[in-house]
């Protein structure tokens, strides 16, 4: 199963949970202020899961590590590219 499937099942059990609670499709009665914070609960894990993609996003960009030798090869590599172009008669 992929992850993308995984998160799916997830929204789609705790959508349903949500739905079944605030519809009152499983006869419970809950008090006024049980129902006040249930209504915009998908708001607030809207806004949750935004502020966590952002906060990862943030310390993947902080945490982030140069690749000095992969960049030292890159460079050889485009020199001799430039080189073999430059046999062939290209100019730069």
């Amino acid at each position: 199963m992929t992850k993308l499937a995984q998160w799916l099942w997830g929204l789609a059990l705790l959508g349903s949970a949500w739905a079944a609670l605030t519809m009152g499709a499983l006869g419970l009665e809950l008090p006024s202020s049980c129902r006040e914070v249930l209504w915009p609960l998908p708001a607030y894990l809207l806004v949750s899961a935004g502020c966590y993609a952002l906060g990862t996003v943030g310390y993947r960009v902080a945490t982030f590590h140069d690749c000095e030798d992969a960049a030292r090869e890159l460079q050889s590599q485009i020199q001799e590219a430039r080189a073999d172009l430059t046999r062939r008669g290209l100019r730069f």
